[in-house]
């Protein structure tokens, strides 16, 4: 059952009703609930949904083409567009006679492995603007590739756009519905652990007592949450081990950044650096008093809810997760 994003629905809608070219940028972190929304809104439309990989252009085409072809609902192996440039052409030409939909999910994906691919989105959006019937979504995790290279002035396709959705977490009144059977407090309570991440949301059992639930989902090795915070930064970061430091220390109570680099053995400079990539992925903030410029003053917080428990209190809890969690109080 899908649930919220009511208001990104009717955005969706409102565009692809106008029965004229568009094309919707949809970013926002891992885990937020991206995919779901558009898989929603795509539900009951003609639609090709295509995932880039993190594989070469060979296979990234591979699987347009696949996409394509089964769009067509046809038999057989599906042919090998021999460029993008060729399957996304054929794409435009189909939607001169019907409205259609064009999904590139995790579009980084394949525009990294593609250099080429900006430029012929830009030249077929040009080419087929005042007489297609295609609406593209353009969708990606990896926050700082979708703000600097797809939104950013310098992008090929700057100004092709006609709508850009950053898809939020939910807020505590929207991650209630996903609590029925818990208490108010212990609603209050989850939010707090998990944020409004809804694939976090769904892990937790109202047949479970809270602490019942923070062994299953945080501290047994099998569960989504146990190493979850290492996984998403290693999707996003190389040094895992530097930005595990920074965070660890903010948890841990540093909050400024001599703190930080006392704390974690580094420059301040180096630390400024990674902050400001964890800033960026929005995990940390930087907080400064009113009135103030950034600087001495200003300090840093764990921004994301799961992560802010997670560095917290998992860690520390090492030694109960060795032995299974059976003596967490």
């Amino acid at each position: 059952m899908f649930i919220g994003r009511k208001k990104e629905l009717q955005s969706l809608e409102k565009l692809y009703r106008s029965r004229r070219f568009e094309m919707a940028v949809i970013y926002g972190r891992r885990r937020v609930g991206k995919t779901s929304l558009i898989r929603e809104f795509i539900r009951d439309k003609k639609a090709i949904y295509f995932m880039g990989i993190e594989s070469n252009e060979k296979q990234n085409l591979h699987n347009f083409s696949d996409a394509i072809h089964g769009f067509h609902r046809e038999e057989g192996p599906a042919p090998l567009y021999a460029s993008f440039q060729d399957a996304l052409e054929a794409v435009f030409q189909m939607a001169k006679e019907e409205r259609m939909i064009l999904v590139m999910d995790e579009y980084p994906y394949a525009a990294r492995t593609s250099p080429g691919l900006f430029s012929v989105l830009q030249r077929l959006i040009d080419q087929y603007w005042d007489n297609s019937r295609l609406m593209i979504i353009l969708c990606g995790s990896s926050m700082s590739y979708m703000e600097d290279e797809v939104l950013a002035y310098k992008s090929p396709i700057y100004g092709r756009r006609t709508a850009q959705l950053k898809i939020l977490p939910f807020s505590f009144r929207e991650c209630c519905l996903f609590l029925h059977g818990f208490s108010p407090e212990d609603q209050a309570v989850i939010y707090g652990m998990t944020g409004g991440t809804a694939p976090y949301l769904l892990e937790m059992d109202s047949r479970l007592t809270l602490e019942e639930n923070v062994k299953e989902n945080f501290l047994k090795p099998a569960s989504l949450l146990y190493e979850e915070p290492e996984n998403l930064l290693k999707q996003e970061v190389r040094e895992l081990s530097m930005y595990n430091a920074m965070i660890s220390a903010v948890a841990g109570g540093a909050t400024r950044l001599s703190e930080i680099a006392s704390q974690t053995g580094e420059t301040t400079s180096t630390c400024s650096t990674y902050m400001k990539s964890l800033m960026e992925l929005g995990i940390i903030k930087r907080e400064t008093p009113y009135g103030e410029k950034s600087g001495r003053k200003s300090i840093y917080r764990i921004d994301d809810n799961m992560f802010r428990f997670w560095y917290r209190f998992i860690p520390a809890n090492t030694s109960l997760i060795e032995r299974g969690a059976d003596e967490l109080a």
